[in-house]
């Protein structure tokens, strides 16, 4: 069995097909993880006795002639800030080195019912904070395509595991980028979904008006399965939204009229030449400019390129504010950060000071203090710090609540943009993977990494990285963006290429 071709589609074949059965399958992941993961350090725990577990009731159904559900047997790897219950949940924290998780978070008890085979937790930058899974308290996840640079981050051990033929599919969250970043860097397929597309519900969060769990995946139709998978309203989560919203939400006549140019009567994939003469795609000036990799521009522009041989109309935009928008990024997500991380203080939740015999606190102040110095990593620290500033007396006015307003007008530079296309395509990252601690000394350069995810997030709407080329061993990746709920059309439009290319 070749496990580097196993798709959730084919793996669901296969299963049927009785070309392995899911102990099988699960046997083969679990080895291959054992065996290759030394080396990438994609995990952080192996869930070995639940994988084989449900494997076996698979195996039980498959055998009574019952009919299997395409997520049954299908073996994943789940990002270490998502909650399974009775399994150790870090968020790649020292602070958390030993918490078990009490419940399921709501993804993962769809997934469940869906019959997934979880693999195991993986390494990630502490508490979701970083552009390279270098911050994890448990050491750095390597790059499949290259071991001496980085995965990316902060899902880098997921996007890592799916590079790797370790999983079939992952799941991680997005702050600012941390499913697409990572999945440029390994070239595997990363979506952030629409805000309040997904629940929230156990998820560790960060930034709770920034944070969503979504998928990484082989192919573009593996990301919409398990996106319909897992996304819907939950009632444990008030951000989250009916699941049978329109694609698009900008008024009737523009859900009306986008519904009729891409949904129906047939998919972007199946229309062939001149199929895509409906389709306007936007290419934002700000994200073509100084800083950008010459050869990942090519790259980028080349598999735009495909779609305009078939019929699409490629123009420049504007979206004037994006050039705020790291600086604001930093400023929303680390005043949220250090509000939800202020109950890891080793009373509450985490690892307490109170144990330490050669130091032992004084008094109450002295636990957390202490507790939270010796146990946070530098760079939660650093945000935590900036956060309480930002929020602080005399400066909330001239940070936080600038950076809001900044924030609005960012959302409005894209809904301006597609009154006038409809999506708009950018790279991921304006470099390949880059090495090793090339970055982790400056923290700056670091978050400049970001740069064309971050925009997105501030928005709330939906965003695909897909593979679109290599420079030399190391993938390139496309950002496709569109409208809230556009999912359906950004899936279509991904296929298209990847059919194409």
């Amino acid at each position: 069995m070749n496990l580097t071709d196993l798709t959730i589609v084919k793996t669901h074949q296969g299963l049927i097909d009785k070309e392995f059965s899911a102990i099988e399958l699960t046997r083969d992941f679990l080895a291959r993880v054992k065996k290759e993961d030394k080396e990438i350090h994609a995990y952080l725990s192996i869930t070995e006795k639940l994988a084989l577990e449900e494997a076996a009731r698979i195996d039980a159904k498959i055998a009574d002639g019952l009919e299997i559900g395409v997520f049954e047997g299908v073996p994943c790897a789940i990002k270490d800030n998502i909650l399974i219950e009775g399994t150790k949940c870090t968020a790649g924290s020292k602070i958390l080195a030993n918490y078990i998780a009490p419940y399921d978070a709501t993804v993962i008890r769809k997934l469940k019912k869906a019959g997934a085979v979880f693999l195991g937790k993986t390494n990630m930058d502490e508490f979701a904070m970083g552009s390279s899974t270098e911050n994890s308290a448990f050491g750095p996840t390597k790059n499949p395509h290259d071991l001496e640079r980085v995965p990316g981050g902060s899902s880098g051990g997921s996007a890592a595991a799916v590079a790797a033929d370790e999983c079939v599919f992952a799941l991680g969250s997005d702050t600012g980028g941390s499913i697409r970043q990572p999945a440029s860097f390994c070239g595997a397929v990363g979506l952030k979904p629409t805000y309040g597309s997904v629940s929230r519900y156990g998820v560790m969060a960060m930034a709770s008006s920034l944070d969503q769990i979504g998928p990484l995946t082989k192919n573009v139709a593996d990301s919409k399965a398990v996106f319909d998978a897992i996304k819907g309203k939950d009632a444990r989560d008030a951000t989250s939204v009916n699941p049978h919203l329109p694609p698009f939400t900008s008024g009737a006549d523009a859900e009306a009229s986008l519904t009729q140019k891409f949904l129906s009567p047939a998919p972007l994939t199946q229309r062939g030449i001149g199929g895509f003469k409906n389709l306007k795609i936007g290419l934002p000036k700000e994200y073509f400019a100084k800083g950008l990799d010459p050869e990942v521009e090519k790259l980028v522009k080349g598999a735009i390129n495909k779609l305009t041989e078939q019929g699409a109309e490629v123009s420049e935009i504007s979206l004037p504010h994006s050039e705020y928008a790291l600086a604001c990024y930093y400023i929303i997500m680390a005043s949220e950060v250090s509000s939800n991380l202020a109950r890891f203080d080793g009373i509450k939740y985490g690892v307490s000071a109170i144990s330490d015999k050669q130091s032992a606190p004084s008094d109450l102040l002295d636990v957390y203090l202490k507790s939270r110095g010796q146990y946070l990593g530098a760079e939660v620290r650093r945000r935590i710090m900036l956060g309480t500033y930002s929020l602080s007396s005399g400066y909330y006015d001239a940070y936080y609540a600038r950076s809001q307003k900044v924030r609005s007008k960012i959302l409005q530079d894209f809904k301006q943009a597609f009154t006038k296309v409809d999506l708009i395509m950018t790279p991921v990252a304006p470099t390949t993977a880059f090495k090793i601690g090339e970055k982790s000394a400056d923290p700056v350069q670091m978050y400049l990494s970001d740069i064309y995810t971050v925009p997105v997030n501030m928005a709330g709407v939906p965003a695909l990285s897909m593979p679109c080329g290599k420079i030399g061993k190391l993938p390139v990746g496309l950002q496709i963006i569109g409208p809230h709920f556009s999912e359906e059309l950004i899936f279509q439009a991904g296929q298209a290429i990847e059919e194409l290319l």
